[in-house]
């Protein structure tokens, strides 16, 4: 009765290794990239990091950042998952400017202080991205609804020295 219980165990093991193996290695990759680079410590609401993942294990990173060492921190992260093979860091590092420091600051109170907006500011990593780069603002990331993504577009449109803004957030299920 033994002998036969610990053939059913030993089968059960073997069909959830070969699931947990199953699963393409882009898949797992994109995962375990996506979570190396939320716990960043330094990426925060004013950088923006996107990757892509190759079949032959290349991961290209992609976005802005305000600090060259969240670049190199970045691809040191992704560079020891298992399954990587290359990193393409093409991550841009922001111009330093204290002009553009002034209007992070400005559009971050304007975004997060609208009380429509105010609870994508409760996350670890918020879901709103503000980029500066020479006076033009960019919002990139994740919001619930249009009416979130007008009105985070609406709020940055009226920072002042601000020369444009482009209002690339994408709406969580196409709604």
């Amino acid at each position: 009765m033994k002998a036969s219980a610990f053939v059913l165990l030993f089968a059960l093991m073997t069909v959830a290794w070969q699931t947990a193996s199953a699963q393409p290695p882009v898949e797992r990759i994109t995962k375990e990239v996506h979570h190396e680079l939320a716990l960043l410590p330094y990426y925060g609401v004013f950088d923006f990091l996107a990757y892509k993942v190759s079949a032959d294990g290349t991961v290209t990173l992609l976005g802005q950042v305000t600090q060259p060492t969240l670049k190199s921190d970045a691809e040191n992260a992704v560079k020891h998952v298992e399954g990587v093979e290359h990193v393409d860091n093409q991550i841009q590092v922001l111009p330093l400017s204290p002009l553009d420091d002034q209007i992070r600051h400005v559009a971050f109170r304007a975004i997060y202080g609208s009380p429509q907006l105010t609870k994508y500011a409760w996350q670890s990593v918020q879901s709103i991205h503000i980029l500066v780069a020479n006076g033009h603002i960019t919002l990139e990331g994740i919001v619930d609804s249009q009416a979130d993504k007008e009105v985070a577009e609406i709020r940055a449109k009226t920072v002042p020295n601000a020369f444009s803004v482009d209002d690339h957030l994408i709406v969580a299920g196409g709604k």
